[in-house]
C-alpha cells in the first residue's frame, strides 16, 4: 500500500489500519494465499515522490500487488509549480523526487536537491500578525516532540483554515515572481483557481491540465515498475474522490489499464454516508473509513486471487 497521509494514518491505531485488517481478513478467508501486507505513506506526497517509497523499500519485498491510495490533492502534489506557489519552494530545486517537462512535452524524473533551502522563494511583506500569534508555536520543537501538541496544532490549522489571511497574498506574490520565468509564463497568466476547484470534473484550466499531465506521468512510472517486477497494480480511490467526481483520475487509470477500487461506491452501496468514513473535524479516515477501505479492497482481492499467486 503506497500513498500519503491516508496510508500514514496517524489518526488510528495500528490494528485499525486498513492494510492490517486486510491481512487479517485474508488469513481467515483465503489462508491458502498467505497474504502479507506492508504500507508506505507520508503526508503531502503524490505519486511522483511516492516512487521513492517503491524504489527504496517496496520493490525489495517482491510484491505481487501494489495498491496506490489516491486522494484529490495528489493532482497538485504531483505538480511542482503548484507546490512551489503553496510552500514557497523553487520548482527547480525541491527536497523530494519530482518531475520535469521538457520542451517536447516529455517528462523525466528529477532527484531531490539537498541544497533546496538556498533557493527558497522570498517571503513577501504583508503577513498578518494575528495569524502569526495563533500559529507560530506550531513549528517549535515541543510541537514536533509531543503527540498531544502536534494534534492540537493540526486542530488549530483546521479551525483557522479560512482565516489564514496571509496565505493567498503570499501565493499571488509567488505566482507573479514565477510568471517571469519563460517556462511558467503561459500557466500563470491568469489567477489560479482554488485548490478544491482543481479537482472538479471538466476543469478546463491550463493549470489543472498540467497537474493532470504530471499525475499521468506518475502513474506511467508506477505501471512500468510494476510490470518490470511482475506485480499487479491497482488504485484505491478514497471516499474523497467521490466528492468532486474524481478529477479525471478514472480516465487516466483506464487509459493505462489500471483497475480502480472505488471506496466511495462501496460506501454508497451500503446506503451509508461518505462523511461517516472520516472524523468530524478531519477528513482522514476514522476506524470505519479504514474498515470500508479494507472491504473495498477485499472484494477486489476475492475476485482476483490470481494476483497473489
Amino acid at each position: 500500500m503506497i500513498g500519503d497521509s491516508f496510508v500514514e494514518a496517524r489518526e488510528v491505531s495500528v490494528p485499525e489500519k486498513f492494510h492490517v485488517r486486510l491481512e487479517e481478513m485474508a488469513a481467515r478467508e483465503l489462508s491458502h494465499l498467505d497474504v502479507t501486507t506492508s504500507a508506505f505513506g507520508m503526508r503531502a506526497t503524490g505519486q511522483i515522490d511516492q516512487l521513492a517509497f517503491y524504489d527504496e523499500y517496496a520493490r525489495h519485498l517482491r510484491p505481487k500487488l501494489v495498491v496506490l491510495v489516491f486522494v484529490p490533492n495528489d493532482f497538485i502534489n504531483n505538480f511542482p509549480l503548484w507546490r512551489s506557489i503553496q510552500k514557497g519552494l523553487d520548482p527547480e530545486h525541491l527536497p523530494y523526487v519530482s518531475a520535469v517537462r521538457a520542451a517536447d512535452g516529455s517528462f523525466r524524473l528529477r532527484p531531490p536537491d539537498p541544497d533546496y533551502e538556498r533557493f527558497r522563494l522570498p517571503r513577501f511583506s504583508g503577513s498578518h500578525p494575528r495569524r502569526r500569534r495563533e500559529h507560530s508555536s506550531c513549528g517549535t520543537r515541543a510541537f514536533h516532540a509531543s503527540w498531544f501538541l502536534s494534534q492540537l496544532c493540526a486542530k488549530l490549522n483546521l479551525l483557522y483554515l479560512k482565516h489564514e489571511i496571509d496565505d493567498r497574498p503570499q501565493q499571488i506574490a509567488r505566482m507573479e515572481l514565477l510568471s517571469r520565468r519563460p517556462a511558467y509564463a503561459s500557466l500563470l497568466h491568469e489567477d489560479i483557481p482554488s485548490v478544491f476547484s482543481l479537482f472538479q470534473e471538466g476543469n478546463a484550466s491550463p493549470f489543472y491540465k498540467e497537474a493532470r499531465a504530471f499525475t499521468a506521468f506518475g502513474l506511467d512510472e508506477f505501471k512500468e515498475r510494476a510490470e518490470r517486477d511482475g506485480a499487479a497494480l491497482v488504485i484505491l480511490a478514497t471516499h474523497k474522490m467521490s466528492y468532486s467526481g474524481g478529477g479525471g483520475m478514472k480516465e487516466l487509470a483506464a487509459e493505462r489499464g489500471i483497475p480502480v477500487v472505488d471506496q466511495g461506491l462501496h460506501i454508497r452501496r451500503q446506503g451509508a454516508d461518505l462523511h461517516d468514513a472520516q472524523w468530524t473535524h478531519d477528513s482522514h479516515w476514522n476506524p470505519t473509513g479504514h474498515q470500508w477501505a479494507m472491504e473495498a479492497l477485499w472484494e477486489y482481492l476475492k475476485r482476483n486471487q490470481d494476483v497473489c499467486v
